[in-house]
C-alpha cells in the first residue's frame, strides 16, 4: 500500500460515516446514501494525486456528492424498482414522538435541489457563500432556494401535523 492509498484510506474512515448522513438526508435512503458515498469518495480517490490542499478535502468530498446526487436525479437514473411485488419503500410513519423521522419524511419530499441547500446551509452548518460555492450558483440562488426549501418544509410539516377529520357524514 503506497503513502496515497494509505492517506485516502485514513480519510475514508474518518469522513465516511459523516458523508453517509448527509447523502442520507438528500436521498432519504440509507441504501442510496451508501451508493452516493461510495461514487463519491471514488470520484475523490481518482483525483486524490490532483488535490493539492488537503484543507480542502471536506469541501471537495460535500461538493462532489451533492453533484452526484443532483446529477443523478437530473438524468432520472435514480428509479425504484421492486422485485418482489411489495412497494420499493414503506412509509415512515408520522405518529408519536419520532420528530426525526417526521421531518426526514418530509424533506425527502422537498425538490432535490432545495433540499441539497437545506442540508448544506443547515445540516452541515455552511455559509451561504460556502453553499454557493458548493453548488457553483450564486448566493442568491442559495438564499431563494433556502427560503423556498423551508417554506415548503413548513407546509409538509403543517400538513402532517394537523389532525384530519373524517368527513363523511355518520348516520
Amino acid at each position: 500500500m503506497t503513502d496515497r492509498d494509505t492517506a485516502f484510506a485514513d480519510y475514508f474512515a474518518a469522513r465516511a460515516d459523516a458523508m453517509r448522513r448527509t447523502a442520507y438526508l438528500l436521498c432519504g435512503d440509507w441504501h442510496r446514501a451508501e451508493d452516493l458515498v461510495q461514487v463519491a469518495f471514488t470520484k475523490l480517490y481518482l483525483a486524490w494525486r490532483r488535490v493539492t490542499r488537503h484543507d480542502a478535502l471536506d469541501a471537495y468530498a460535500r461538493q462532489t456528492l451533492v453533484r452526484t446526487f443532483l446529477s443523478e436525479r437530473r438524468l432520472g437514473w435514480f428509479r425504484k424498482e421492486s422485485v418482489t411485488g411489495d412497494p420499493a419503500d414503506t412509509p415512515i410513519s408520522t405518529v408519536g414522538p419520532e420528530d426525526r423521522m417526521v421531518l426526514h419524511a418530509a424533506l425527502k419530499q422537498v425538490p432535490p435541489g432545495q433540499r441539497a441547500v437545506l442540508v448544506l446551509r443547515y445540516w452541515e452548518d455552511m455559509s451561504v457563500e460556502e453553499t454557493a460555492k458548493t453548488l457553483k450558483c450564486s448566493t442568491g440562488t442559495v438564499k431563494s432556494q433556502a427560503a423556498r426549501g423551508l417554506q415548503t418544509l413548513r407546509d409538509l410539516l403543517t400538513d402532517q401535523m394537523t389532525p384530519t377529520f373524517d368527513r363523511k357524514r355518520t348516520s
